[in-house]
């Protein structure tokens, strides 16, 4: 590890600790809110929103701090989920002391860390989404003897005022720098002020999708992570959302993470990519190829893929987004960076070509393996989606791809490399599998699937009830047909959903 590691880090109880947040304890949280003069202290949680929630607290004296982080406190549950019962619905607010972060808007110092939900007698709450999602991952470890890793890409929108001078071109907006990118600055103090909340991030940039309305600017970015543990890759992400909306008011701008808000225009996705770890090394890759272990994932993702829809593509304009030519995956198949795929394999380090010192000849090349920076995307969630339960939902998808007979005959037959998008290869296009079409398709295809999710009782029955009947509730079975009868109606779905997520 580099001596400055700590000292070089954004996150300001990192730089204090000199530690890792997953070595933080109890009395790190008291020593550093003693130090830093923090004056109030948040609870947070997500709900069944998929939001983050706040419980706030004044820190009057040491002994009440301690109580607060030594016995969590207790909420009403049915005002967060669904599924809990009014008559049983206290439930407690344990605070996980590893997700600390200093609140980057507040005046008053403060410190917020995310909780999880236990039971009145004290037990995680099964119906919680970040409890199934660690039951996911380590069923998938006690399966595999492997660990699940993932990371995300957030796509969204920021709107402002309409101006004159620079205007981007219509959907090429890809990389686009200021003063023809309106928003970068915005960006990358969203950037800035996720990576001082603990996320791991990668990089940013604008995306494809940039055009004006009603005087208005809509301009398309993306602000991508590294891969990490599963549980902390769900909650950056959540913490990330929180973030780009709080300083989007903040500066006087709309932002949306909806899967599609114009006809013709680039919807929003939030591919996930995916590594299996052993030890420290990324067990996907021999000799530069993906392996059977990778190509085993891959087949359950393609067996899981239908249902998998009911995690990450959760409201109606999700299936406006999941149409041919929009760089968005329509049928079941994966391929080598290839955007035309629900599965793409992105392009890896495999080669044994230093670049770096091709094109500095003062530095020495370097003989290293860099394909264990391989992953595998998947490409069809959106910011619809609970990203606990679809990280537990892709987290089980991988292990049944290890628990599937057929994984090798699966992954060749679903394997292009061609744009299965263009009218030569319309054939082999016909040869695949579909992705659902509605909300009341992917409720059907996870009835159909859901014994897979509740093996090793990962995913609780009553969930996947609760699941498939709010799908259906949308009533959008018919949906493309009533759009070609009343086009106007997909503006009201996507105003409906403008904030979903």
């Amino acid at each position: 590890m580099h001596p400055n590691h700590f000292s070089t880090s954004l996150n300001p109880l990192v730089r204090h600790l000199n530690k890792e947040p997953e070595n933080f304890t109890k009395e790190d949280i008291i020593r550093f809110i003693e130090n830093k003069g923090i004056k109030m202290l948040n609870f947070r949680y997500a709900g069944g929103d998929g939001r983050l929630k706040s419980l706030n607290f004044v820190i009057n004296d040491s002994t009440y701090l301690d109580r607060i982080l030594t016995h969590g406190e207790r909420i009403d549950g049915s005002s967060l989920f669904a599924f809990v019962e009014t008559g049983s619905s206290d439930l407690y607010v344990i605070p996980k002391f590893r997700t600390a972060f200093v609140d980057p808007f507040t005046e008053l110092p403060t410190l917020c860390i995310l909780c999880s939900y236990y039971t009145r007698d004290g037990k995680p709450l099964e119906i919680a989404p970040e409890y199934i999602l660690k039951k996911a991952a380590e069923s998938f470890k006690e399966v595999t003897g492997m660990d699940f890793q993932v990371m995300g890409e957030l796509e969204y929108y920021v709107i402002g005022e309409q101006e004159a001078n620079f205007q981007a071109t219509d959907q090429k907006g890809y990389h686009e720098s200021g003063p023809f990118a309106k928003f970068e600055d915005f960006r990358m103090e969203a950037m800035y002020r996720i990576a001082c909340a603990g996320g791991k991030v990668k990089y940013g940039h604008s995306e494809v999708g940039n055009f004006t309305l009603d005087q208005k600017i809509y301009e398309q970015n993306e602000i991508e992570f590294l891969v990490t543990d599963i549980e902390s890759a769900a909650n950056q992400i959540i913490v990330a959302k929180w973030i780009i909306r709080k300083l989007a008011y903040q500066y006087g701008l709309d932002v949306t993470f909806a899967p599609k808000i114009a006809t013709g225009k680039a919807g929003s996705g939030m591919h996930i990519h995916t590594c299996i770890m052993k030890d420290g090394h990324n067990c996907m890759v021999t000799g530069g190829c993906l392996n059977d272990i990778a190509k085993s994932a891959i087949a359950g993702y393609m067996h899981c893929a239908p249902s998998l829809t009911a995690f990450g593509n959760k409201n109606p304009a999700s299936y406006f987004r999941l149409v041919p030519h929009q760089e968005a995956p329509t049928t079941v198949c994966w391929g080598d960076s290839n955007r035309s795929v629900l599965v793409r394999v992105p392009l890896g380090w495999t080669t044994n070509n230093d670049m770096v010192a091709n094109e500095n000849p003062l530095e020495p090349p370097i003989e290293m393996d860099r394909s264990q920076k391989q992953t595998i995307e998947f490409r069809c969630p959106d910011g619809s989606a609970d990203i606990y339960l679809l990280l537990a939902g892709l987290t089980v998808a991988a292990r049944y791809g290890f628990e599937m007979d057929d994984a090798m005959e699966v992954a060749q037959k679903t394997y292009v490399n061609v744009n299965i998008f263009h009218e030569e290869h319309k054939n082999k296009a016909a040869s695949l599998n579909s992705l659902p079409v509605s909300c009341w398709e992917s409720a059907g295809m996870l009835d159909r699937q859901r014994a897979i999710y509740e093996r090793y009782g990962v995913f609780p029955a009553h969930i996947i009830d609760g699941i498939i009947k709010d799908l259906k509730k949308f009533d959008d079975k018919d949906i493309r047909m009533q759009l070609e009868k009343n086009p106007d109606q997909m503006m009201e779905i996507v105003r409906r959903f403008f904030y979903c997520g």
